[in-house]
């Protein structure tokens, strides 16, 4: 068994999994929404995390109607997610041993708030 980020499947393995053209593959590395690995002799190699995330692309493209930019936007914005999820996990550690200690350090003892907007242009 592979592990979930090992690269291991040719672009005709994922192409037939994912019940798509091999340039479509293509198309998503050339824009920048997957990046497989490479062997010494240039093939391409997936992982099943690629895999996992070109069926989010195709369900995003598919079924919700989103162009490729949207899904650029999208994937972006999951990975800042993701990242923040991270953040309110260490703090909500954190917080659980104050709480067991009954007590705040006076160093953390002030709360910055951050703030994330997001642009959209419009032609």
């Amino acid at each position: 068994m592979h592990s979930y980020d090992e690269p291991v499947y040719l672009i005709s393995v994922v192409a037939t999994i994912l019940d798509i053209h091999p340039q479509t593959l293509r198309q998503y590395e050339r824009e920048g929404l997957v990046t497989p690995s490479r062997t010494e002799g240039r093939m391409r190699l997936y992982s099943q995390r690629d895999i996992d995330r070109m069926k989010m692309i195709l369900r995003l493209t598919r079924q919700m109607g989103v162009n490729l930019a949207g899904v650029d936007v999208i994937l972006q914005l999951k990975v800042t997610i993701d990242e923040m999820q991270k953040e309110i996990d260490l703090l909500r550690d954190e917080l659980s041993k104050v709480n067991r200690h009954g007590s705040v350090h006076a160093s953390k003892a002030i709360v910055a708030k951050n703030n994330y907007d997001i642009v959209i242009f419009e032609d």
